[in-house]
């Protein structure tokens, strides 16, 4: 289901040419601003702004865990938490650490060895300029998740999938940082197709509220309240289909490595509601994981949208 808040978790940071592992103890929150914000600021000021990654998803759906890598020049690292927002804020702090920034202090940027503050890049490639596209406009920035990781080691092919807003974009590549930029490319290309014409003026749809899906009264919410969801062999991804499409989000599917206990495979359905809704699913093949979880979603939303 839907999940907020965030608690101390462990921490993998990763540096170019290096790997370490370390528990990392969470930091005092500074007054006003999270490391998300304090890292961001960071970027500004340098010419690299951060970029998050979602690398996996997995565990139960009362106690789902995700695990987010944050870029920010060569430097990269990784969190994990009860939620997006937490593994974000845990990949954020971890960078801070290695970049020795107190976010309880004024943010000193270290100078060149010239004495010359280092130089902003002029040219951001294709995942910078739709970051900057998304504060010019006041979007929600853009999350980059790895969706598969196949082939052998020395000729390994990333999925990685782009959103923004209610976008979403699929591109691969021989490793995260190219799939990543491809998967940026293609999302520059969409915003301006649907803007018709090369000055991206396309202004993203509110987020759908569940208070709304309460008080929808259209075909697939009303048949979605009236039916029951235990008929066998039932098609319930086309049925969220057809309903989120009916009311304006969408939705997409995790797999999870991991197999259950009993062998069988799990995935995360994830809404694009506000707030967001994720529901875990299980099943003996990824489709019928993905069946289960959309089965799961929908009884949610059944739930959620008959309270009165």
């Amino acid at each position: 289901m839907s999940q907020d808040g965030f608690q101390p978790t462990l921490i993998r940071t990763t540096h170019t040419n290096n790997t370490s592992s370390s528990i990392q103890q969470p930091q005092a929150p500074c007054p006003g601003k999270t490391p998300i914000q304090v890292l961001h600021e960071y970027g500004t000021k340098m010419g690299n702004l951060p970029v998050y990654v979602m690398e996996k998803a997995e565990g139960e759906a009362h106690q789902p865990s995700f695990i987010f890598n944050v870029t920010i020049g060569d430097m990269s690292c990784t969190g994990q938490g009860a939620s997006k927002k937490a593994a974000k804020h845990k990949a954020a702090e971890s960078a801070l650490n290695l970049l020795e920034i107190d976010p309880g202090t004024p943010l000193h940027i270290k100078k060149e060895s010239n004495g010359n503050p280092a130089k902003p890049n002029d040219q951001p490639n294709s995942v910078g300029k739709l970051q900057e596209l998304a504060l010019q406009w006041g979007w929600r920035l853009p999350e980059y998740t790895v969706f598969t990781e196949a082939g052998p080691p020395h000729k390994r092919e990333f999925t990685v999938t782009c959103r923004m807003e209610s976008l979403t974009e699929t591109a691969t590549g021989n490793s995260k940082k190219v799939a990543k930029k491809a998967g940026a490319e293609k999302m520059l290309a969409k915003l301006q197709n649907v803007s018709g014409c090369p000055e991206i003026t396309w202004i993203p749809k509110p987020g759908v509220r569940l208070e709304n899906l309460r008080n929808s009264s259209a075909e697939k919410m009303s048949l979605l309240r009236r039916n029951p969801l235990s008929i066998p062999n039932t098609d319930y991804i086309q049925m969220m289909l057809e309903l989120s499409q009916e009311q304006g989000f969408e939705v997409t599917y995790f797999d999870i490595d991991e197999l259950t206990v009993n062998g069988q495979y799990q995935c995360l359905a994830e809404l694009s509601t506000s707030p967001v809704t994720v529901c875990h699913g299980t099943g003996i093949s990824c489709g019928n994981a993905h069946n289960d979880a959309a089965h799961n979603a929908l009884q949610y939303i059944k739930i959620m949208a008959s309270i009165k």
